[in-house]
């Protein structure tokens, strides 16, 4: 078996390991990137913005049950973050209002990873269509990886510092079972299909923390009985206007606040009856924001109407009273919901759950109906790392030579999000910057 040495050793080429290899090169360090796909980017190509809590007040406030020493290096960490995107010469746009607590950036992700391969490619290695079999470690510290090559040979690479940076483990149904929810591995998948859990098995191999256990995932609602047809739809069927709305599930009653987020609204689906539920919107907010951009900047779509062109399962309700005939056969009683709705309506800002963020009533018809069902982007839970990236050891302390990064990570958020792209980018800056000085003296 060949070997290959190298400073830093990067599995994974998603956001978060090829900013932390191209960072890494930057700070004059011997890279090799390893990436089971045969293409390079994740699940960051179907992203276009980076955002996060603007100061630690906002995010102390939506994710109070992070770990305070990442969600305080998230917050100031983001501005490098962004000036480190510019510096590669990729254009980001100002900032914007992103979820109603977020600031965040347009860029061209697809440039961003891009320019990291190739700069990647010009001054390190990068070997795709190669499976990493197992960490290399040396009294007790990880020393690099026995990987195998698209034609089936393998390799020993011998690196100084080793970086995870695999995705996280959404791909994995048993994995997503044992760690989101028991019913989670229905949920459809909006996020690459490589990220099966390879970060997470090599890190607790050597020893590492993991955790934070039933802390959720980050995902959307969307239409039941419509299937994704490519990565496009990730976006376009997610039913991001559900913090407008109402959400029944099966037993006709509401039993989540639905205008803290959508994100929020399809972790608390999951733990409800066959984890599916109507999304109920009027008039009003059909106008308002089911035709109107999630974000500004970015292209409308009609949810509704693409929802019912693919065949899921929607109707339209001239009145509150034609609830009543929605079909049996979905499980719903609809006379009851209309109840529920008035019942809304008329409590005001004292209904429970409460609707902090949009009290206001859904009184004008028509009413646009949608079953929906959550969909799983990355779980919460992961490698537990401190500030620099560095893992932690299930025994307390550190796993020498061992760094982590993006969706591999866990302890950042619990039952709360303030981004994706964000934790890729500034973990991956911090991770590269502890790593090179620790790979190369």
């Amino acid at each position: 078996m060949s070997r290959i040495d190298t400073d830093v050793l990067v599995i994974g080429a998603g956001m978060a390991g090829l900013t932390t290899a191209t960072r890494a090169l930057d700070r004059g360090a011997r890279v090799v990137v390893v990436e089971k796909a045969e293409t390079v980017g994740g699940s960051a190509l179907f992203a276009g913005y980076a955002w996060t809590a603007p100061d630690h007040a906002v995010m102390d406030r939506v994710n109070p049950g992070g770990d305070p020493e990442l969600r305080r290096a998230l917050v100031d960490g983001f501005a490098d973050g962004v000036d480190w995107i510019r510096g590669l010469g990729v254009e980001v746009d100002e900032a914007v209002p992103v979820l109603g607590y977020g600031r965040g950036h347009r860029f061209d992700t697809h440039r961003y990873v891009e320019e990291c391969r190739r700069r990647v490619r010009a001054a390190g290695t990068l070997l795709t269509g190669t499976e990493t079999l197992a960490l290399r470690t040396h009294d007790g510290a990880v020393t690099g990886a026995a990987v195998r090559l698209p034609d089936g040979a393998t390799r020993e690479i011998e690196a100084g510092a080793t970086v995870l940076a695999t995705g996280g483990f959404q791909a994995d149904p048993e994995l997503v079972r044992a760690h989101i929810h028991p019913a989670a591995a229905a949920m459809p998948l909006r996020s690459n299909p490589t990220s099966a859990g390879d970060g997470l098995r090599l890190a607790e191999s050597v020893g590492a923390a993991t955790g934070t256990p039933g802390s959720g995932f980050y995902g959307h609602l969307v239409p039941t009985g419509v299937d994704f047809r490519d990565s496009g739809d990730f976006v376009a069927l997610s039913l991001y206007y559900s913090e407008h709305a109402l959400l029944f599930d099966l037993t006709n009653r509401r039993f989540t606040d639905e205008t803290r987020g959508d994100h929020l609204t399809a972790m608390a689906l999951l733990d409800r009856p066959e984890a599916r539920g109507l999304l109920i919107a009027d008039e009003r907010v059909h106008r308002d924001w089911v035709l109107g951009s999630y974000v500004r900047g970015a292209v409308a779509v009609d949810k509704f109407d693409l929802t019912r062109t693919r065949g899921g399962r929607c109707g339209l309700a001239e009145d509150l009273d034609e609830l009543a005939y929605l079909p049996a056969e979905w499980g719903y009683d609809g006379a009851e919901i209309a109840a529920q709705i008035r019942a809304v309506n008329a409590a005001g800002a004292a209904v429970r759950p409460g609707r902090a963020n949009d009290p206001a009533p859904l009184d004008r018809g028509p009413y646009y109906v949608i079953e929906t069902r959550p969909a799983l982007t990355f779980p919460f839970h992961g490698i537990r790392i401190d500030a620099t990236g560095r893992v932690r050891a299930a025994t307390g302390g550190l796993v020498p030579g061992l760094f982590a990064v993006g969706s591999d990570i866990g302890g950042l958020y619990d039952h709360a999000y303030a981004g994706g792209i964000a934790p890729a980018l500034v973990f991956g800056l911090a991770a590269a910057d502890a790593a090179v000085p620790a790979a190369v003296a």
